[in-house]
């Protein structure tokens, strides 16, 4: 079946409710036996709803039913009401009980696959296909002809319909707010699919997730919403692990911390406008990356712009890979630091780079510089690749400068332990100068984080601004933190010898010219094991799967898993992706903004089962390298991707963007040879 395009000036969609029955007794529960019977059900359930509605809305093919849950959710009709009342959106509480929402049951032991970086081959970066040239003049062509009518429009309309230009115009002595050039992609572009970006959602963005419905009647200058929703297959999150969840062992143990320490204020005061959820997060952090300390922020984009001053200042240089994240650029325009950029992921770059800048020093007195700091990202999240850390420690043993890895996405996203990428590489995280993360991707919180030595911790402290002035993380964020933190490590029920706990080698530190401590050789520290109960909160009580890190271990091999196969099965396709075969995002290039804007909406209202992407377009990525990004995340199943891969395949052909060179394979063997695909790249 050909999906249809949907114009953001369509009809609004019908009302309806969700009504959800708990059950009396354990004995009315479906019993995980009989999956089949159980889904079948639903099916008709779900059949009998859209029957009684006027516009149908769609509900997501289940695959595999999961373990029997405490409430259905039961796609009803409408309750009765008086004339003239209105249909209500449910509550996040109702929508997140449908079965298989938040997370897919899969049993399957052949569907995992491990994380880890083998020796024996070198680490070279993916080359990315060049598509053919009528693509690329096609491209340039679209938006010369955008451009041009663009001003076309904006001449016209500033004389004959002034009121509708006010901001790019002179007004009652002020400057026009807007530049019509500087404006012109905004207004003339991104606005007209602005219904592809920005999803409104409601309740838990698992592996299926419920989307307001919105349609405009003006090319998206507004936007209306008529109050109902859909459930989309969920690809554009990044929920790696899946643990943003509202129920299992981690809402259990935030629920409980809401009710001692309540939702904004901490209970146990602390010096430094903290609480001892605060010191206990910090800690556990430090022992999953495995460094001596770590320091928490309440905001990811804030750990870097606001930590990176505190690090370097005039007369160092800062040394940044071309695709570093907007908040490391923020951080070091407000250090004052001189920057060089080198091409992305190009270890030939850098050194070229490093020889330069340390043979003529800093420009115009050509005196050493004070600190040579490189910036890289563990996972760069718009073209999926990883860094070669390798090839880095090599050079900074080298060229002697500090290393700064951002794992905003690699961070619970690689590694058989689910510690980065130098759990990946298997290198030791004391190679690394400064180690910095978020908590709103793998732990599904929100948040980020510094590790290192401590001396160094002690420093950011006192000169970090995300610490002086920022404000605290809440304890149900903390919580949740440290419920996940304890999840992948495992808790030892023995206690753990001290010499597990923190082992260091004698290592030697200096103290840098403007007075901020850092190390001048690397540590070594044995990798961290299980965590003993008593770093934990004496009240916090987690199911077993959690506590002994079975239930991790699990989502960690399913991510692989999801990740490798759908990377795999889109090449096989025919489609030209970007990045790393154990990236959890995977890029596929469209290259027209108009063909990219048309995928997303024909993915949205596919039937019988809609999927929710992300696209991606300029200045976020080059002006024609417009892409759609897929999110893998452990809640997904098999059969979820089977579902996203059928469909990149329609798509694909009816939009002309399956210009990879390899050679194809139609998609009923890509989905029965799936296992050896994954093997195989």
């Amino acid at each position: 079946m050909v999906p249809s395009i949907v114009n953001p000036r369509s009809p609004p969609p019908s009302q309806f409710r969700l009504q959800v029955k708990k059950r009396s007794s354990l004995a009315q529960l479906p019993s995980p036996t009989s999956d089949t019977l159980h889904l079948s059900s639903m099916h008709k359930a779900d059949a009998h709803a859209r029957s009684r509605i006027i516009t149908s809305i769609f509900s997501p093919f289940l695959s595999e039913i999961s373990s029997a849950t405490s409430e259905d959710a039961i796609f009803g009709e409408p309750g009765d009401c008086d004339i003239g009342c209105r249909h209500t959106t449910p509550s996040s509480e109702q929508t997140s009980n449908v079965p298989h929402a938040e997370f897919g049951h899969c049993t399957n032991q052949n569907y995992r696959f491990v994380s880890q970086y083998n020796p024996e081959m070198p680490v070279t970066e993916p080359a990315v296909e060049e598509p053919p040239y009528y693509i690329v003049l096609t491209t340039y062509l679209s938006y010369l002809l955008f451009i041009g009518f663009g001003h076309i429009g904006d001449f016209f309309g500033k004389r004959f319909a002034p009121s509708s230009f006010t901001h790019l115009m002179p007004y009652d002595g002020y400057a026009p707010l807007n530049s019509d050039l500087d404006s012109m992609y905004t207004r003339r572009c991104k606005r007209r699919i602005d219904d592809c970006f920005s999803q409104p959602i409601t309740g838990v963005a698992g592996r299926t997730t419920l989307i307001y419905d919105r349609y405009s009647e003006d090319y998206n200058h507004t936007q209306i919403y008529p109050g109902t929703t859909t459930r989309m297959l969920n690809v554009a999150s990044y929920n790696y692990l899946g643990f943003s969840q509202s129920r299992g062992g981690c809402a259990d143990a935030v629920e409980e911390s809401i009710k001692r320490y309540g939702v904004s204020a901490c209970g146990t005061r602390l010096e430094g406008g903290t609480c001892d959820l605060h010191r206990i997060a910090e800690e556990l952090i430090a022992r999953f990356i495995g460094t001596e300390d770590a320091l928490i922020s309440s905001m990811g984009f804030a750990t870097n712009s606001t930590i990176i001053p505190a690090l370097v200042g005039r007369g160092c240089l800062v040394i940044s890979d071309e695709c570093c994240h907007m908040s490391v650029r923020t951080g070091v325009r407000q250090s004052n630091a001189h920057v060089r950029i080198f091409k992305h992921n190009n270890m030939d770059s850098l050194e070229r780079l490093l020889r330069e800048v340390i043979s003529q020093g800093q420009p115009k007195i050509h005196r050493p510089w004070k600190k040579i700091l490189v910036t890289v990202e563990g996972l760069y999240s718009m073209e999926g690749t990883v860094v070669n850390l390798p090839k880095i420690i090599e050079l900074k043993k080298k060229y002697k400068f500090y290393l700064f890895i951002d794992e905003a996405h690699s961070i619970g996203a690689l590694g058989p332990r689910g510690r980065g990428v130098t759990d990946y590489f298997n290198v030791s995280s004391s190679s690394v100068d400064v180690l910095m993360g978020t908590f709103a991707k793998f732990f599904g919180a929100a948040g980020g984080y510094i590790a290192g030595p401590k001396p160094f911790i002690d420093s950011l402290r006192m000169h970090g601004h995300s610490g002086t002035y920022a404000e605290a993380m809440t304890p149900p964020v903390l919580i949740h933190i440290i419920a996940c933190i304890a999840g992948i490590m495992g808790v030892s029920s023995v206690p753990v010898p001290p010499i597990c706990e923190n082992t260091f080698q004698s290592v030697t530190r200096q103290l840098s010219t403007d007075g901020k401590l850092m190390p001048s050789m690397a540590c070594e520290r044995l990798h961290p094991g299980m965590l003993p109960a008593s770093a934990l909160p004496t009240w916090l009580s987690l199911p077993p799967s959690l506590s002994d890190g079975s239930e991790a271990r699990e989502r960690l091999r399913r991510l692989a898993f999801n990740a490798r196969y759908l990377r795999a099965g889109l090449e096989k396709l025919g489609f030209i992706t970007s990045g790393h075969p154990s990236s959890p995002v995977v890029p596929v290039l469209v290259f027209n903004p108009g063909k990219m804007a048309t995928f997303s909406r024909m993915m949205r209202t596919r039937k019988p089962t809609p999927i929710i992407v992300v696209v991606v377009a300029y200045p976020a990525t080059p002006l024609i390298s417009g892409r759609v990004r897929f999110c893998m995340c452990a809640s997904h199943t098999k059969k979820d991707i089977d579902v996203v891969l059928k469909a990149c395949d329609e798509v694909g052909d009816l939009l002309d963007i399956k210009h990879g060179k390899g050679k194809r394979w139609p998609i009923e063997e890509i989905l029965k040879r799936s296992i050896e695909l994954v093997h195989s790249i």
